[in-house]
């Protein structure tokens, strides 16, 4: 008998044309897929948290499929980080409850996009995040991320040509954040000159929080006015928004669910 299960995946979207798989391209559904197959012989669902898009990515993603009651959990955990690409990582799969929708019950997605205004960029960071050359102004930047907080129409944010219909969306967080001298990201002392936008949302538009971020950078070079910024968030045409700032700079952070839709059951070694 089959039963719903939860998996949580990290990725570094380098080289991947995001999560929906595409004929002829490499995609983290696509690996995943392949991978499930040749373990399961056959390929379960995946239903996802969000979709990221090309070069984006993920420090923790999840998912829910459907599964034989009686998987070894540790080892299909293995078997699919052996066959899938280096940059994909599942951290862990548990039994969920039988009506747990990764997508549906999610309460908030966090995103954060790493930026870098450092005369020189650290390696182990340029591939992770934008550098922005110039004089930027933080101070103007918080006042435009404290702008976001809250609901706002965010057509202007958004490709024109989309498959969504309601463009409202309620944003709990928004704030710019110096790299903290403990983060887990890169060795330490490598974060020099490194901010990062921190945004909580119930859901995200395509693209919208790479425009956000580069239209919030115009506004701290001084290229256009606070006020122009808040105009733009009462909902407009894309061209009037900045141009969207690059996909590696973005990672999909966290995924948040109501308590009562957690995983019933865990792998042995393998947390919920």
């Amino acid at each position: 008998m089959d039963c719903n299960y939860r998996m949580e995946l990290q990725y570094d979207g380098r080289g991947l044309h995001g999560w929906a798989k595409q004929q002829g391209l490499p995609t983290i559904e696509g690996c995943l897929e392949s991978a499930l197959h040749t373990v399961l012989g056959h390929t379960p669902r995946l239903c996802v948290a969000g979709r990221t898009d090309a070069g984006v990515h993920a420090r923790r993603q999840v998912a829910n499929l459907r599964l034989p009651s009686d998987i070894d959990l540790a080892r299909l955990v293995a078997s699919l980080n052996a066959l899938t690409p280096p940059g994909v990582a599942v951290t862990r799969i548990s039994r969920a409850l039988p009506g747990f929708d990764a997508r549906r019950d999610a309460v908030s997605r966090t995103y954060r996009y790493f930026l870098s205004t450092a005369e020189v960029v650290s390696p182990f960071w340029a591939p992770f995040c934008w550098r922005v050359y110039g004089q930027l102004d933080i101070a103007v930047l918080q006042a435009a991320a404290a702008e976001v907080t809250g609901r706002h129409d965010f057509t202007t944010f958004t490709p024109a040509h989309t498959e969504h219909i309601f463009f409202d969306r309620l944003v709990v967080r928004c704030a710019w954040r110096k790299l903290g001298a403990g983060s887990s990201l890169g060795p330490p002392g490598e974060g020099e000159g490194l901010i990062y936008l921190e945004i909580e949302a119930e859901a995200f538009l395509r693209h919208m929080v790479r425009a956000l971020v580069g239209t919030m950078v115009e506004v701290g070079q001084g290229k256009r006015t606070l006020a122009d910024f808040g105009r733009l968030l009462e909902g407009s045409s894309r061209e009037k928004a900045g141009r969207s700032a690059p996909a590696h700079g973005l990672f999909l952070w966290n995924v948040r669910y109501r308590s009562a839709v957690r995983s019933v059951a865990t792998a042995k070694g393998v947390s919920n």
